[in-house]
């Protein structure tokens, strides 16, 4: 092997630092992606503003359903993540944050449903029992 031969140039196995062969995107990935952040955004906002399904607690879990996809959504388009780059350091990535979701969003329903409950305001006639 020659000298000439163990010079890397910028251009032979890397591009811009990362390996040959893998990429930041394309633009019809990003669009694909853009289009389906809009219509992930857009559905859930017709459920609510038409009041589609008539029930708000299942118009919420659809809603968060929506969400969860989204969130996908943006991980595989806008942060290209998979499953075979890095040596899995991505797909656990993926499931740390699918696991951060789940507990972000259970929690939340769990506050908002004792709050509703405990929260709520006094009637009239439980006012007059005050002291």
């Amino acid at each position: 092997m020659s000298a000439a031969d163990m010079i890397d140039t910028p251009h032979d196995d890397h591009v811009h630092g990362h390996p040959a062969g893998e990429t930041h995107g394309s633009f019809k990935g990003y669009m694909t992606g853009f289009l389906l952040s809009v219509v992930l955004t857009a559905i859930p906002f017709w459920l609510v503003m038409g009041d589609v399904l008539g029930s708000k607690p299942m118009t919420g879990f659809v809603v968060m359903g929506f969400a969860v996809v989204q969130i996908v959504v943006h991980m595989i388009y806008f942060l290209h993540m998979n499953t075979s780059a890095e040596g899995g350091w991505n797909m656990l990535a993926l499931i740390f944050t699918l696991v951060l979701v789940v507990i972000a969003l259970a929690g939340s329903l769990w506050v908002m449903h004792h709050m509703n409950g405990n929260m709520m305001p006094m009637s009239a006639h439980e006012m007059r029992n005050l002291p």
